[in-house]
């Protein structure tokens, strides 16, 4: 699946963002770390951004993951009063061949919808990245749109060594990016966290089983 189907396909939403931009955010926008006051306008965030269909998965995956990893990394981008965007990065695994590897999956990435195209979404993954390049951490992995994810220095992860968790995650949509701590033996399988499989958000679902690609 590529194009547009991807944006549509993923159950919990993760491919949502166009790489198309309307204009950047606004000097005075305020990205920092969340705070436990943000709780309830991030899940109300997601459940904009992501539609009736998916926005209650994505906010229950946000708050499980809050619960179940202690170290998550979650960034809100805010305005005066409201909270416009949110990411969260959660830790992963890599089953390299020497040992397994503590990496980080960036997942999910929401925006308002009517600060969408502005920036909002870009700036912030640019500043969690920055963040875990400090804290050691060595590849950021992501299921998202290549369009978009690949202004952000994401690359095709298995073109550089690195093997899906599961068959149903396009090539084109398994992304990663090497900071400052990655070595050339770190390849390998990436693994999810139990809460992702929990809440069904790795891969896509085809509802037409008969028409299957993999």
């Amino acid at each position: 699946m590529e194009g547009s189907a991807l944006l549509l396909a993923n159950r919990c939403g993760l491919f949502h963002l166009s790489a198309r931009r309307r204009a950047s955010y606004r000097p005075a926008m305020i990205l920092r770390e969340e705070q436990t006051r943000d709780r309830d306008r991030v899940g109300a965030l997601h459940r904009e951004a992501f539609g009736r269909e998916h926005g209650e998965v994505v906010a229950r995956l946000v708050d499980d993951l809050r619960r179940d990893d202690p170290g998550v990394l979650s960034l809100v981008a805010e305005e005066p009063d409201q909270i416009v965007g949110h990411v969260m990065v959660s830790r992963c695994r890599l089953d390299a061949p020497r040992r397994l590897v503590d990496v980080v999956s960036l997942s999910p990435l929401g925006v308002a919808p009517r600060w969408q195209r502005r920036g909002v979404g870009s700036a912030l993954v640019r500043r969690g990245l920055q963040e875990l390049d400090v804290r050691g951490v060595p590849l950021v992995f992501l299921e998202g749109d290549p369009r978009y994810y690949s202004r952000l220095g994401f690359v095709p992860a298995v073109a550089q060594g690195f093997r899906k968790p599961s068959l149903r995650i396009p090539d084109v949509a398994f992304q990663v990016v090497r900071l400052s701590a990655y070595e050339p033996w770190m390849t390998g399988t990436f693994v999810y966290s139990d809460t992702f499989w929990r809440h069904d958000c790795v891969g896509l679902r085809d509802p037409d089983p008969e028409n299957r690609s993999y």
